[in-house]
């Protein structure tokens, strides 16, 4: 079944203002909904990804930027966010300590 244009508006519009983690992971499978039916849909990558962000889902919103960028190459925003959220992971990942990739020391950067 299409969603209509209406019923579209009033999902983002609600995506864009969730903040509890039930809410965050409703609105998230609203806009899985959605991307089933237009999966090359920009916008609505960006706010998923946005969610993902939300819920720390790091490699999931990376996801989402690399797929906006295979669509639109030019998209700053994804560009700006996956590099951010790729230092994340590589600082949160790095444990000198406990990791046995010794070749790595995340001091010398």
């Amino acid at each position: 079944m299409k969603t209509s244009e209406k019923e579209r508006k009033l999902i983002i519009a609600k995506a864009r203002e969730t903040s509890g983690t039930s809410e965050v992971s409703s609105s998230i499978e609203q806009l899985n909904t959605l991307l089933s039916e237009s999966p090359e849909d920009i916008e609505l990558l960006h706010i998923r990804a946005q969610l993902f962000e939300k819920q720390q889902e790091w490699a999931k919103a990376i996801n989402d930027y690399l797929k906006i960028l295979s669509l639109d190459p030019s998209d700053k925003k994804a560009k700006t966010q996956s590099a951010m959220l790729k230092t994340i992971l590589r600082y949160n990942n790095t444990d000198i300590y406990s990791s046995p990739n010794t070749h790595y020391d995340p001091w010398f950067e």
